[in-house]
């Protein structure tokens, strides 16, 4: 199972507004090297869902439910998106602060390349935030 940041402006797209539509398509990608990590994407592996600009922090975990599939507001029908559901809320957010604050996050892509929307996590990156956010890894 592979892991992922996926990155939502809250006004737009919450992660109380995912609770409660259980599951959503996350479309709008139009970064080449975000909708790779789209396209990488597996049934079953989990991202954390990430509140940005308002808040920039961890607000809970999502878990992939499709692979990719065209965006159908693409109309170049070059970029793709997924189907993600809920899976828990994190029990304390993790803040952008207090992961930039973490040495043993310094090559996380999300501190690296901050302005893409979608990012990989790897496996030791995932096991550190989940610590911080209070969740099992």
């Amino acid at each position: 199972m592979a892991h992922w940041l996926v990155k939502s402006e809250p006004f737009k797209y919450s992660w109380s507004q995912m609770v409660a539509d259980g599951r959503t398509h996350w479309d709008g990608v139009r970064n080449y090297q975000a909708a790779n990590n789209l396209k990488a994407m597996q049934v079953g592996d989990r991202a954390f869902f990430y509140h940005s600009n308002e808040g920039k922090e961890i607000v809970g975990v999502v878990e992939i439910a499709r692979t990719a599939y065209p965006d159908p507001g693409d109309e170049t029908g070059r970029f793709v998106m997924v189907d993600v559901k809920p899976m828990m809320p994190v029990a304390t957010p993790v803040t952008l602060a207090q992961i930039k604050a973490d040495p043993r996050l310094a090559d996380f892509a999300l501190v690296r390349q901050g302005r893409l929307s979608v990012v990989p996590v790897r496996d030791a990156e995932w096991a550190i935030l989940c610590a911080m956010a209070g969740i099992p890894a």
